[in-house]
């Protein structure tokens, strides 16, 4: 370097020389065992993978990236690093250990040639580069190339990637004791050892602080606990759904306890047949709320609005025939391998939008009921809040009690509050029938009480009256379902929503467990049961499809249960409870007011879990924060629109059911009557809105994969897990061949 360096070294001069100059420092390993050849050679005679070994370990050479445009903290990858184990692409070239030299040592003012102590602490810095992990040899020499490897255990949850953080490690025995440290540029990178953890055989890590994992068995006992404690926190979402339904359609407390008990018994049945033949995800199955909104629409529909004999059944058989129809379409998509190909156009930018827009449906619905008592409504939604957010991490017996039962708790405690209300005489009104409020109507001094009775009075209901001790729900039980065009394109497109739902749903819950993200054949084949589930529900009648359950993902969350054979124990007490008519007429007699109270906040949470979708894109993006943004106002907007048409015979309708009667009277008009309804009817729904908005947009505005937060699955390229990774995902041995006519792939 003496003879070749003397033209530099006038300029070197004025930098104060931290050592021994010039100092030699040998590279970091020998040049003969990075011969790419040799390396190659010993791959195809092994037939190793790298990318199947869950890490991946290469030698990167410095790159000149002056000619890259500079994007500050960014992390571009795409083209580096991509999901769980394939931390760079496929086909890296591994480069021998070069001769010293330097990069635009010039331009940054670095001195060849440093300190023993300065080339230790470099060592240990890495700087990654924007669009393309490109890696900076900084103050020293090329030939020292650091050994990277790329670990991939634990889901992002920064925002920036599809799946999993790398983390960047020195070899543990150049540097054992690495640090975390960060760059000029901001990104902090992770260093650890090369020492490996054990891993479950199945090939997946499960969070260490999961109680049950996936596959655990730890007793029948404990399963049942579980089981249990996780149906309880997703009362709300199980029951409230017919609370809602059955008054609008004309039902009696008796009819609306039955279509609760049924409701139970078909939710038991189908997260039993989702976790043996679906997904097999630890996910419940229930009646979603994408169904509530167009079974509005229906009920509320001009046909039906002014039926006096028989109107509950009336509509419920026509809600049955839509749903078996629309989840016949879902049970094709699914088992056809149609789905497999419109995955590759579903992203979380669709998922996101279309999923929040389904809680968004219901605030002019929510506060407007609960508003109707106040003085029970207010403190319910207060004391939930409380429990999730303040006393979330209050623990009792080893249990975040207050967090998991936060519904049960807090309706229990306002509903006997409400019942000391209503026993106190709060309610009582001289001259008005407190057991019949809709008889009050008829005496101007009562009419104005009726509301506030009927939504605060615990006493008011008079199914647990009326119900049966035994009741066993069977199918066609309200009648033959009937099949109308205008309805069942509805469902149809309805049960794409819940598809798409459900795949948010898939790839939420596999990152928060921690196993591998499901193939398309796997979503293919969850989506497939999920139908054949509905048409269960269609069956039976609960006036809703049985889908996946979005809230589903917080209760794993707050529950650390993800055990598939705990959600399969716990189903029995469901359907048990079916058969006692007693347990739907309790559920039944919950004043409005509460039901709506805790809609509130379900409704809310559905919003936040659908917007929590977008952590695995570049939520910086002009693109993605364009898109998102203005498909939640246009599905607010435009729904508006086609509701501002009021329906012809508006005193009938109570005022926070006007939004779903646009379907009679809205804008389309065309010489089919029953296209003009089903049309009025999807444009007057946020989520269809939202769904077709984001699902155009996404698919024709240009974007990386990386920035589009691309599903792995979506990119057949990546599909080359290890089959012990997707053990958990498997059929049973004796269940396979039953499904060798279904075509999905993968």
């Amino acid at each position: 370097m003496d003879a070749s360096g003397s033209s530099s070294k006038a300029p070197l001069e004025r930098l104060q020389k931290p050592g021994p100059w010039p100092h030699r420092i040998e590279p970091f390993v020998p040049r003969t065992d990075h011969n790419p050849r040799e390396l190659k050679s010993w791959a195809r005679r092994t037939g190793f993978d790298p990318n199947l070994s869950g890490e991946t370990s290469s030698v990167i050479s410095d790159r000149d990236t002056a000619d890259e445009p500079q994007v500050p903290g960014r992390l571009d990858l795409e083209n580096g690093i991509r999901r769980r184990g394939d931390a760079f692409p496929r086909k890296a070239e591994i480069e021998p250990a070069m001769g010293r030299g330097r990069i635009g040592a010039e331009d940054r003012g670095v001195e060849i040639g440093p300190a023993p102590a300065k080339v230790e602490k470099e060592k240990r810095k890495v700087t990654v580069e924007p669009l393309g992990v490109g890696i900076k040899n900084e103050r020293r020499e090329v030939g020292n190339e650091l050994l990277l490897r790329v670990k991939s255990d634990e889901p992002v949850r920064n925002g920036h990637d599809n799946g999993a953080a790398p983390v960047f490690s020195v070899n543990a025995d150049e540097d054992p004791k690495a640090e975390a440290r960060k760059d000029e540029r901001g990104v902090e990178i992770d260093f650890s050892s090369d020492e490996q953890e054990p891993e479950d055989p199945s090939g997946y890590k499960q969070p260490s602080d999961f109680r049950s994992t996936v596959t655990d068995n730890p007793g029948i006992m404990l399963l049942m606990l579980y089981g249990i404690q996780h149906y309880l926190s997703l009362a709300g979402s199980l029951v409230f759904t017919p609370l809602i339904m059955v008054p609008a359609m004309g039902g009696t407390d008796e009819e609306t306890a039955a279509v609760i008990s049924t409701m139970l018994l078909v939710s038991g049945v189908t997260t039993i047949m989702h976790s043996y033949f679906g997904s097999r995800l630890p996910l419940v199955q229930g009646s979603s709320f994408v169904y509530l909104a167009p079974g509005l629409v229906i009920i509320n529909s001009e046909e039906y609005r002014n039926l006096n004999e028989n109107k509950f059944k009336h509509i419920m058989r026509e809600l049955q025939g839509a749903v078996v129809v629309g989840s016949v379409f879902q049970a094709v998509l699914g088992y056809s391998g149609l789905m497999s190909l419109l995955l590759r156009l579903i992203n979380p930018v669709v998922v996101a939008p279309t999923v929040a827009a389904v809680g968004l449906a219901y605030f002019s619905y929510a506060f407007p009921q609960a508003g109707n008592c106040v003085e029970i409504s207010i403190p319910l939604i207060l004391l939930i809040l409380i429990f999730t957010l303040y006393l979330r991490r209050l623990s009792l017996f080893g249990n975040r009690l207050f967090l998991i039962y936060a519904v049960p708790f807090s309706v229990a405690i306002v509903w006997a509050y409400a019942f000391f209300l209503t026993a106190g005489g709060v309610y009582n009104y001289k001259g008005c029938n407190s057991n019949v409020p809709s008889s009050n109507i008829l005496t101007d001094g009562c009419r104005r009480h009726v509301t506030i009775m009927k939504h605060c009075r615990t006493d008011v209901s008079n199914a647990w009256k009326t119900a049966a001790w035994v009741r066993v729900p069977y199918p066609f039980q309200w009648g033959s379902p009937t099949f109308h065009f205008k309805t069942s394109f509805i469902m149809v497109i309805i049960s794409l929503v819940a598809s798409v739902n459900s795949i948010g749903s898939y790839h939420a819950t596999s990152l928060l467990v921690n196993l591998k993200p499901p193939t398309p054949g796997i979503v293919s084949r969850g989506i497939g049961m999920e139908g054949l589930a509905s048409i269960l529900a269609g069956l039976w009648g609960t006036g809703t499809g049985s889908v996946t359950l979005t809230e589903n993902i917080h209760t794993l969350d707050a529950t650390k249960m993800a055990s598939q054979k705990a959600l399969e124990l716990g189903a029995v007490p469901l359907i048990l409870f079916s058969f006692v008519g007693k347990v739907g007429a309790l559920l039944a007699s919950i004043p409005l007011a509460l039901v709506a109270s805790v809609l509130c906040f379900t409704w809310a949470l559905i919003v936040a879990l659908g917007l929590s979708t977008l952590q695995y894109t570049q939520t910086r993006s002009s693109r993605n924060i364009i898109i998102v943004g203005f498909t939640l106002f246009i599905s607010l907007s435009v729904p508006a629109y086609f509701q501002h048409y009021e329906p012809n015979s508006i005193l009938i309708l109570p005022s926070y059911l006007l939004p779903y009667g646009a379907a009679s009277s809205g804008p389309v008009h065309t010489s089919s009557e029953g296209f003009n309804f089903a049309l009025n009817a999807l444009l007057s729904l946020n989520m269809v809105v939202a769904l077709i908005v984001a699902f155009i947009l996404d698919n024709t505005v240009p974007g990386s994969k990386q920035e589009r937060g691309v599903y792995i699955w979506s990119d057949r390229g990546t599909l080359d897990f290890d089959s012990a990774s997707l053990e958990p995902y498997a059929l049973p041995a004796n269940v396979r061949p039953l499904f060798r006519w279904a075509k999905w792939v993968g």
